[in-house]
């Protein structure tokens, strides 16, 4: 099925908030994924990471991306990873800036060109399937209010009032 990115960072940014992430972490697993179905590189990665919280990919690829370049002199910077993997270049190709790819035998080297914005993908949908969609929704869900007396009296949905 396809979807928009809009839809896609949204409730990717939603499942990880469900998941356990906090609301930075969300955002930016949110726009990797948007990258990493963009590039075709499947929705398992994407799981796990979710599966995998609070530990994992989605609390450190940030944290370890920022530090990099936090810590920049010129305009490229050079990542290697310890543990390279999709989703890790997903995060670095949601950046604003141009990334290029080396492989180093068994390691992988990213240049970040933070002089060079990166190529727009705006407006390309994306191929998600039905499965990742709705394992999406189940870690979406954790956000949601309960449907209680409590929540209602307290103005959650549309509170006591309903006038239909």
């Amino acid at each position: 099925m396809s979807w928009s990115q809009a839809e896609i960072l949204a409730l990717a940014t939603k499942a990880a908030r469900g998941a356990g992430a906090p609301a930075g972490q969300a955002q930016r697993f949110g726009q990797a994924a948007v990258q990493h179905l963009l590039r075709d590189a499947g929705p398992d990665e994407l799981l796990h990471a979710l599966e995998a919280l609070p530990e994992g990919e989605i609390m450190n690829a940030p944290v370890e991306i920022d530090a990099v370049l936090a810590e920049a002199t010129g305009d490229v910077v050079d990542i290697t990873p310890d543990v390279p993997s999709a989703l890790f270049e997903s995060y670095l190709l949601s950046l604003p800036f141009d990334v290029g790819r080396r492989d180093l035998g068994r390691r992988t080297a990213f240049s970040v060109n933070c002089a060079v914005p990166a190529a727009s993908n705006r407006g390309r949908r994306l191929d998600a399937s039905a499965q990742l969609v709705a394992r999406l929704h189940r870690f979406a869900e954790a956000t949601f209010v309960p449907e209680t007396e409590a929540s209602r009296s307290s103005g959650a949905g549309a509170g006591l009032d309903d006038n239909d």
